[in-house]
């Protein structure tokens, strides 16, 4: 037998393990923090933050949320190789935070509920399909508003009111919109109107205060207010410096003239939602309000020759939806760019429900009241 051998192999076995340097534990435990937090953030829950008032004042810019993937059910990650933490641009240097090199098809994995009508949600903005970022899905701008219509329903606005299938659509009692008003004698306290929550988007404006209809029913009933009225847009008039959809983008007609929409922010459709298999006809007047969505959403080739529609080289005038969609709106009415403005939300680019507020941040209080302590850890209804 050979001895050297036999001890020298026996000696290898009994040895100590190397131990970590510092740096590599630090590295793994950096490596382990990063996949863990990818992972939650991608299938569990993620925190955003309110950027702009288009929620007043059911959300508040400042607003820092909890939303929750689980709800709809986590989206599987369609641009998988992209920075960590970052979402479509990368910080101070303003590049790509992503390589669209590859691009994965859409997949939601089994959620608990789905999108129902009244959630507020959190979701990729449709628009930046467009020049000039041409994003992918998932690398969108994220975007919430609150679900107004879903799949298959008729959705119209009357008067600023939301109808959903010729039924009036609950109002949240943070909904507010602008209205007009005079004063007789002495002028309004500023400090009454910082108590009803009065803003004021437009500093060149300051004629169209913005409030809730609790703050509207309060104010007018003050003995110096006067001709008070909200601001409400008239039926069949078009607002040509404030087109909605889908004049706001008519690439999608047949023939030589756009059809005459006369829809504006306040009274709006009635209009389809469209839903998974569901079969739209296709004409003068259908067309530019679902081309968008069977060209960019559904990835289709979509062409026209005079009066004749042409999906993926085939003359046709039906179509039938792959996708379910949604109508987005926010609860600022007159201060939200919404699907009034670019119309449907593809069920692929819904990210997650809004759950709850975990801090709130006034950068226009004082030091000492900057944190809204009463906002704190309130669910979002």
């Amino acid at each position: 037998m050979n001895w050297k051998f036999w001890n020298r192999k026996t000696k290898s076995k009994t040895a100590p393990k190397k131990k970590k340097s510092k740096t590599r534990e630090w590295t793994d435990a950096i490596i382990f923090a990063v996949i863990a937090a990818t992972i939650i953030r991608s299938f569990f829950v993620e925190a955003y933050t309110i950027p702009t008032p288009s929620m007043e004042r059911s959300l508040l810019v400042g607003d820092f949320l909890f939303v929750s993937k689980l709800n709809y059910g986590p989206r599987v990650p369609m641009t998988p190789i992209a920075f960590p933490f970052a979402h479509h641009t990368m910080p101070l240097l303003g590049t790509k935070a992503y390589w669209d090199g590859v691009e994965l098809p859409y997949y939601r994995l089994p959620g608990f509920s789905d999108v129902k009508k009244g959630d507020v949600v959190v979701f990729n903005y449709p628009m930046d399909a467009d020049s000039p970022y041409y994003r992918p899905v998932d690398k969108r701008e994220n975007y919430i508003k609150r679900c107004q219509g879903g799949p298959g329903d008729t959705l119209s606005v009357v008067d600023a009111q939301v109808y959903v299938n010729g039924k009036a659509m609950p109002n949240p009692p943070g909904e507010q919109i602008d209205y007009n008003y005079s004063t007789v004698g002495q002028q309004v306290n500023p400090e009454i109107l910082n108590e009803l929550n009065v803003s004021y988007y437009n500093p060149n404006d300051m004629g169209d205060p913005t409030m809730t209809a609790a703050s509207a029913a309060t104010l007018k009933g003050y003995s110096n207010v006067k001709n008070f009225m909200p601001r409400i847009e008239q039926k069949g008039v078009i607002d040509p410096f404030n087109p909605v959809y889908p004049r706001k983008y008519p690439k999608y007609s047949l023939g030589d003239k756009f059809p005459l929409f006369k829809w504006n922010v306040d009274n709006y459709g009635p209009i389809i939602i469209p839903k998974r298999g569901w079969t739209v006809t296709l004409d003068s007047l259908t067309f530019p309000v679902y081309g968008r969505a069977i060209e960019i959403y559904e990835h289709n080739k979509v062409s026209v020759s005079g009066n004749d529609i042409f999906i993926n080289g085939v003359k046709t005038n039906t179509y039938t939806f792959k996708m379910n969609y949604y109508w987005m709106m926010g609860d600022n009415r007159h201060d939200s760019e919404d699907s009034r403005y670019w119309g449907f939300v593809p069920e692929d680019h819904i990210v997650g429900k809004a759950l709850f507020i975990w801090m709130s941040w006034d950068d226009n209080a004082s030091f000492f009241g900057k944190i809204r302590w009463s906002r704190l850890f309130n669910i979002i209804h």
